[in-house]
Parts: structure tokens; sequence; C-alpha cells
């Protein structure tokens, strides 16, 4: 069995689609839901799917070394890959490297185009809007790609696109965008742990 831990710091909409997506899966299974924010909602949705739940500190993310208590966590659970879904913080360097290329992230836009740092949610959606309201964009989506130790820079897994028009709000371009990611990201991840692990 595969195990995989989900990092997030909100409402969880996206946890929630891949909570659902492997709770009766053959071979894969969430094991364990993280938030760098204890009151985030995502652990109260992790706690109806009967998955266990961590707080992440501060100092286990900037001085891991110092502070080992994730990577243990990771460790004693088993856990293989890591879903970033909605984590707002950068992946340490030390964790990034423990599981290279086996940390999976979701980007609101067509990366490289509106990504790095501060580039996150409706800060995403409102430059997204700026740039059609200019005439630059008409389209926006979803990149999937592996997480490197810089915002937004690892390699690509997958792309959807929409079609935007003029008169669409940021809210309604976020709407447009989630409606990608949820149908998308939970298949994606399936689909690339699969192809990491053809003996399943």
């Amino acid at each position: 069995m595969i195990h995989i831990a989900i990092f997030a710091s909100g409402g969880g909409s996206n946890a929630r689609r891949i909570l659902e997506h492997f709770q009766n899966h053959p071979s894969i299974r969430v094991a364990l839901v993280a938030s760098n924010r204890k009151a985030a909602f995502v652990l109260e949705i992790a706690a109806e799917y009967g998955v266990e739940t961590f707080v992440i500190s501060k100092n286990m993310l900037t001085q891991p070394a110092e502070h080992p208590d994730l990577s243990e966590k990771l460790t004693k659970l088993g856990i293989d890959y890591i879903v970033l879904a909605g984590f707002l913080v950068l992946m340490p360097k030390e964790l990034v490297h423990l599981y290279n290329e086996r940390i999976f992230n979701i980007h609101p836009a067509l990366l490289p185009k509106f990504g790095g740092q501060g580039m996150y949610g409706k800060h995403v959606h409102e430059a997204v809007y700026a740039a059609v309201q200019a005439g630059t964009e008409t389209e926006s989506g979803i990149t999937i790609h592996l997480v490197n130790e810089f915002y937004d820079k690892g390699a690509p897994l997958f792309q959807a696109k929409i079609a935007l028009q003029r008169t669409d709000s940021p809210s309604e371009i976020a709407r447009k965008v989630l409606t990608l990611e949820h149908h998308y990201y939970p298949q994606t991840i399936e689909n690339q742990i699969l192809k990491d692990n053809l003996k399943i």
C-alpha cells in the first residue's frame, strides 16, 4: 500500500476531493493530513474521513534539523508521497531532498506565468484578471507539478486550460479554475504514483 500525506493551510476543498478519490483505493491511501495552522478547517475534514492529523510548527519548517517532529511523523507512518493542497509555506530543502520527485503541488494558473512567491489564491486570479483586461491573456488554468526548493519551479506533470471572457471577475476566474483543480488533481496524483510504482 502506498501512503500519502496531504499538506494544506486552509479550507481544504482540494484535500476533500483527494480524500474522496482515494477513500476505497486498492493500493493508495491517505494516511495523514497536516497543516501549519492549528485552526485550519482541513483538519476537521480529515477527521470526517478518520485520517490522522498533525499540526506543523514554524520551527519544523525553518529549522527541521533541530525540530525533526515532522520528518519523524512521516517516517513513522510510512509516507511515500506528499501532496500539497493549498499549503502556503515553502517546503524545507531537507524534506524536498527526502521526498525527491515525490511531492506534488497544484498551482491555479498556467505556469510559468503568474507563479512565484506571493502568487497564490486570489493574488493569482487578480493578476490574471488584470492581464485579461489589458488584452494580454485570454485563458487561465491549472498546473500540477513536482516540488523543488523554489516556489512553482518544479517539473510540470499536467496542465489544463479554460477560456476566459473580459466580463469574468477575479472570483469567477477562481470558480472556473477550482473546477479544473477538483477534476484533475486527484486523478493526476493517482496516475503519477501508479506510473512510479508499476509493480502495484
